[in-house]
């Protein structure tokens, strides 16, 4: 395991995983909504495809990192 300390917090690998795979979970949801709508302002008769898409798109990036969260906290 490693640990480093920085101050008086104690850190592991494993906290570090989950802190960044909280991290790209945000990035990409911020990603798959940004990339929406412009494809909704490109096209704006695709918004139920788009929408849909969307939606399971972010669902599958938080419930990865949620996923991750609760192996490692075990």
């Amino acid at each position: 395991m490693i640990l480093a300390e920085v101050g008086q917090i104690t850190f592991n690998g494993m906290q570090l995983a989950v802190g960044l795979a909280g991290l790209g979970a945000a990035i990409a949801v911020g990603m798959i909504g940004g990339r929406a709508a412009e494809a909704v302002g490109r096209n704006p008769g695709a918004f139920n495809p788009v929408l849909i898409i969307s939606l399971l798109g972010m669902a599958f990036a938080e419930g990865l990192a949620i996923l991750l969260y609760f192996v490692v906290n075990k």
